[in-house]
């Protein structure tokens, strides 16, 4: 059911309130949807189980027990990459690719590195 011109009026009164206010908050809500979130888990999940494999690889000459629990780190992340990419959907990794296209695969993937940066010029400062 659409919005009254009313119900609009005062919604765009408490939008211009929220960017006048807090602008940072208001930029990161309009910038995060349900796919952001989803994918940057999956980005997670797969450096997780990178770290697993690494881990049985190296611990498997040690120990079958310790890189076990490589093996099982493995499996939760590649759990979560699963459900991660189920939350997604094909609407979110469609959304994904067309970003990735438009974009290039290194901003795609984010600008982590560039926060962390901003991140210790603040503190620095």
């Amino acid at each position: 059911m659409p919005l009254s011109e009313d119900e609009q009026r005062i919604l765009s009164e408490i939008e211009q309130q929220l960017y006048a206010s807090d602008p940072a908050l208001a930029r990161d809500i309009r910038e995060q949807t349900v796919y952001s979130v989803a994918f940057r888990q999956v980005k997670r999940a797969v450096l997780g189980f990178i770290l697993g494999l690494a881990f049985v690889l190296g611990t498997l000459h040690i120990s079958f027990w310790l890189s076990l629990l490589g093996f099982v780190a493995m499996l939760v992340a590649a759990l979560a990459i699963e459900a991660n990419v189920r939350r997604m959907g094909k609407a979110g990794m469609d959304q994904f690719t067309r970003n990735m296209r438009a974009a290039g695969l290194r901003d795609a993937f984010g600008s982590t590195g560039q926060k962390m940066r901003d991140r210790f010029r603040r503190e620095g400062e």
